[in-house]
C-alpha cells in the first residue's frame, strides 16, 4: 500500500468531502489522521482515504455515525490479521452482512424513488411540450 502522506486539502479533493466534514469525522472518531506534520497539519494515507470513502458511501444510504463506526470497527478487526477469539470472526462477518443487506435494501428504495422522479420529470416535459406547441 502507498505510504505517501497527503494533507487534508488533497484528501478533501479526492473524496469530494469538505474540510469541515473530514474534521467532523475526525472529531467523532470515525477517522484519525495517520500522522501530523511538524507544523501540526493533519496527514493522511491511502488507507485513510479508503476509510473516508466508506463513510462517504454510507452517508447517502442513511447510515448513522454510530452505524458507520460499528461497521468500520468490524472491518478493521477482520482486516487486522490478529487472531480472533472463537466465534468472533463469524460474529464480525454477520455484522458486515447485516450492513450489506441494509445497504442493498436502501439502494432498492432509492432506485424506486429515482424511477418515480424520472417519470415525474418526463410528465412535466411532455406537458410543457404540449403547451408550447399549441397555437
Amino acid at each position: 500500500m502507498d505510504d505517501r502522506h497527503m494533507q487534508i486539502g488533497e484528501v478533501a479533493s479526492r473524496t469530494e468531502l469538505s474540510l469541515r466534514t473530514i474534521r467532523h469525522y475526525e472529531e467523532t472518531g470515525l477517522v484519525t489522521p495517520s500522522a501530523r506534520s511538524q507544523g501540526g497539519f493533519r496527514l493522511y494515507t491511502e488507507a485513510d482515504v479508503a476509510r473516508l470513502m466508506v463513510i462517504r458511501r454510507m452517508k447517502p444510504l442513511g447510515f448513522t455515525l454510530d452505524q458507520m463506526r460499528d461497521l468500520l470497527d468490524a472491518t478493521d478487526r477482520l482486516d487486522s490479521g490478529s487472531a480472533l477469539a472463537e466465534g468472533e470472526r463469524e460474529e464480525l462477518l454477520d455484522r458486515v452482512r447485516g450492513y450489506e443487506r441494509t445497504a442493498t435494501e436502501q439502494v432498492d428504495r432509492l432506485r424506486t424513488q429515482l424511477t418515480r422522479a424520472e417519470d415525474f420529470a418526463a410528465t412535466l416535459a411532455a406537458r410543457l411540450n404540449r403547451a408550447t406547441t399549441r397555437p
